[in-house]
């Protein structure tokens, strides 16, 4: 223990001898899922992104993404299914995606939810105007997020007010994001999705409310918010490396929750520089 404080003290003291790295820009792009598949605990109402008001909005995103000039895209895909996103884009930039997704996906549902993607609506088309040959996939989904247990833990210890206090947080985020879709613009949504506030409201319900649950010897809800926390470091860590020192620009488009974590992870990283939606899209 005592030789790992060393370590500790003497890389704090060599870190600080020498001039600071080139930090790149990353656009941090925290979004509600354009698809809306229902996996996430709070139910929210559909967008419909394939309206030619929505369509047109998207165009002007993403012209005002590309003056941003992202040397790389980064996207909640499973990041051990790169060569299925490949071949996707690749069927994006030939301008066949269409036929290529109905091709291989016959369900109708299946269909609507890539389609429907933001992964195609917006990073995609931000991919081919800034002449990118790959999106990369940094999704890490090999996690439990248990709530069912954390609910019954909170139970057990009979945490009353804890557990209102988890239903009424989720209930009101239902109820406001169902108002804001059915009366703000996309660009609306997605300015008030990374607001610094809402982003640390975002993540706010992990330590405020579920790292509580349960009574001193049960540990339900601090392994549910540390396996929230790895899926996010895990996703994370691609980006750092994958970005190279002649990346001066990123783009990380990822569900806002996500986006709310590596806010945080960002700050901490003296390799990287956080790049605000409303300073691109002002």
């Amino acid at each position: 223990m005592k030789q790992f404080f060393l370590f500790l003290l003497c890389f704090a003291l060599a870190t600080t001898g020498f001039a600071q790295p080139l930090q790149s820009d990353i656009l941090l792009l925290g979004t509600f899922h354009f698809n809306n598949p229902g996996g996430d605990v709070a139910k929210t109402k559909t967008f419909d992104v394939m309206t030619p008001k929505v369509q047109a909005e998207l165009e002007n995103i993403v012209k005002k993404i590309s003056v941003f000039h992202p040397n790389k895209i980064f996207v909640e895909w499973p990041w051990n299914e790169q060569q299925e996103l490949d071949v996707l884009y690749e069927a994006y930039l030939g301008g066949n995606y269409e036929q290529y997704i109905n091709a291989t996906y016959p369900k109708p549902s299946k269909r609507d939810f890539y389609l429907k993607s933001e992964i195609i609506q917006l990073a995609f088309r931000a991919g081919k105007k800034a002449k990118l040959t790959r999106i990369h996939a940094i999704d890490y989904k090999k996690t439990s997020f248990p709530f069912d247990s954390v609910m019954k833990a909170m139970q057990t210890a009979k945490q009353v007010a804890l557990m209102q206090q988890a239903q009424e947080a989720s209930k009101r985020y239902e109820t406001s994001q169902n108002k804001k879709l059915e009366t703000y613009t996309l660009t609306q949504l997605l300015l008030d999705a990374n607001t610094k506030e809402k982003l640390v409201l975002e993540k706010a319900l992990y330590i405020d409310i579920l790292n509580r649950a349960g009574t001193t010897d049960n540990f339900a809800g601090a392994f549910l918010v540390s396996e929230w926390y790895r899926r996010n470091l895990y996703m994370y860590s691609i980006v750092q490396k994958t970005m190279t020192p002649q990346d001066s620009k990123a783009l990380v488009l990822v569900g806002a929750s996500h986006a709310a974590m590596m806010q945080e992870f960002i700050a901490l990283d003296q390799q990287f520089r956080l790049k605000e939606l409303k300073d691109v899209l002002k």
